[in-house]
């Protein structure tokens, strides 16, 4: 199912401001909780899902850069959940007693760096909900590129968010109604759990999601897998292939004939 070169989709490149949200999601916690300069020099819990954020990028198409920008001596209990999703953790010391350490500075200059360097490049997504990325929206949008941001609701100031081609709340991406909304008893949820059935149903929504469309087409759906976990394999799940796999699935999809593909989506 690869494509050859010249077909290739355009890349994702994901740029966090890590700092930025996690100090977000404390203060919506608890006013002051990380602004008060004593607490920001201190370990920090972990706060942010990034696997919702990765996959929701890689659901714009495969993430060719992952990168995040911080002081990262504070942030050490996220280690398993960045190396889980392949981010490049880009160290910044803040050069003065501001404790700014100039992430939203850096990661502008090097998404309009990697913008001029890879022409593979389509969909620039900025983690983060300050005003500080407005310039580089335009920059990305004269350039021809789909800029998504993604922030904290409270504290995203809107101008930001207005700017972008699409913005999403980083509350929706953790608390989809998808997943939170009550389903009636049926047959796709006798299924027994497993791996792939939960894997499967993720990719359809998060490509439904992004193209606003439940039907799906079946390729795009084995594309979205192996974006979610490059090293899934249908066999060491009891399934000879993907197709197998779709059809072991089949009280949980509705399936119509498409223009080129099957179509598929969530009943």
């Amino acid at each position: 199912m690869r494509k050859r070169n010249s077909e290739e989709e355009p890349s994702v490149a994901l740029y966090w401001d890590f700092e930025n949200l996690h100090a977000s999601l404390c203060e919506a916690r608890q006013e002051g909780a990380y602004s008060k300069q004593d607490n920001r020099f201190k370990v920090q819990e972990p706060l942010i899902d990034v696997q919702a954020v990765v996959e929701l990028a890689a659901s714009f198409g495969p993430i060719a850069i992952n990168r995040a920008y911080c002081n990262w001596q504070y942030f050490s209990r996220y280690r398993d959940a960045l190396l889980q999703s392949a981010v490049e953790l880009i160290q910044l010391f803040p050069p003065g007693g501001s404790a700014k350490n100039g992430a939203d500075i850096k990661l502008c200059l090097d998404a309009m760096e990697d913008l001029g360097r890879f022409s593979h490049i389509g969909t620039v997504i900025i983690v983060g909900g300050d005003s500080d990325f407005m310039p580089v929206s335009q920059k990305v949008k004269a350039a021809g590129r789909t800029l998504i941001g993604v922030g904290a609701r409270k504290s995203t100031n809107r101008h930001w968010a207005k700017s972008c081609h699409e913005f999403r709340y980083y509350e929706n991406l953790v608390e989809s109604p998808l997943e939170s909304a009550p389903r009636p008893i049926d047959a796709a949820q006798q299924l027994p759990a497993n791996p792939a059935a939960e894997i499967f149903k993720r990719a359809i929504r998060l490509l439904a999601e992004t193209h606003d469309d439940a039907w799906v087409s079946q390729a795009s759906i084995w594309h979205m897998i192996k974006r979610l976990d490059s090293t899934f394999d249908p066999k060491e799940h009891g399934y000879a292939n993907f197709l197998t796999m779709v059809k072991a699935f089949d009280s949980m999809v509705e399936v119509k004939d498409g223009e080129s593909d099957q179509m598929v989506r969530l009943r």
